[in-house]
């Protein structure tokens, strides 16, 4: 599995814990789509495009994690692409979900199993980096449940993309 990194200035600093902390405590393979040093000018389109395009055409085998400001703009960006699914993240939430098949599930879990996110993109102003290194820990532990309601659903996202 290779994880793919993109951030502007906002989240740079914690694109840089995070990229040494999933390859080298993860064990991860990573790619650095940027900002390769702090420019408090850059924009995060610039970086998110090419990450959101190499994971359209890849596809399998690959996530992404996008940091930005309040991580909106990144997944906006990312959710431009098709195949790509970006989920935004500001913290854990207080409480967990319980689906209809009656399991609990935390929002990071529930963009894996249920939606098969393949970016995370993490509001880098909410979270600390502690916060992000466990969540990043527990969404890459995350899998795609297949089931037929999930499949049916991501189907009509994909479908509402090339219309």
């Amino acid at each position: 599995m290779h994880v793919f990194f993109a951030t502007d200035h906002a989240g740079f600093e914690l694109k840089e814990v995070l990229l040494a902390f999933v390859r080298d405590e993860l064990g991860y393979e990573v790619r650095d789509f940027g900002a390769y040093e702090y420019d408090e000018h850059d924009d995060y389109p610039d970086f998110v495009t090419p990450l959101a395009r190499a994971i359209s055409d890849t596809r399998d085998g690959v996530l992404g994690i996008v940091l930005g400001a309040s991580g909106q703009g990144e997944a906006m960006v990312a959710n431009r692409f098709e195949g790509v699914r970006a989920a935004v993240f500001y913290g854990e939430s207080a409480v967990t979900q319980t689906d209809v098949r009656g399991e609990e599930l935390g929002m990071l879990a529930s963009t894996r199993q249920h939606n098969n996110a393949n970016v995370l993109s993490i509001g880098a102003r909410f979270v600390d980096a502690h916060t992000a290194k466990t969540s990043v820990r527990t969404w890459l532990a995350q899998s795609f449940n297949n089931e037929e309601r999930h499949l049916r659903r991501i189907a009509k996202i994909d479908r509402a993309i090339n219309t």
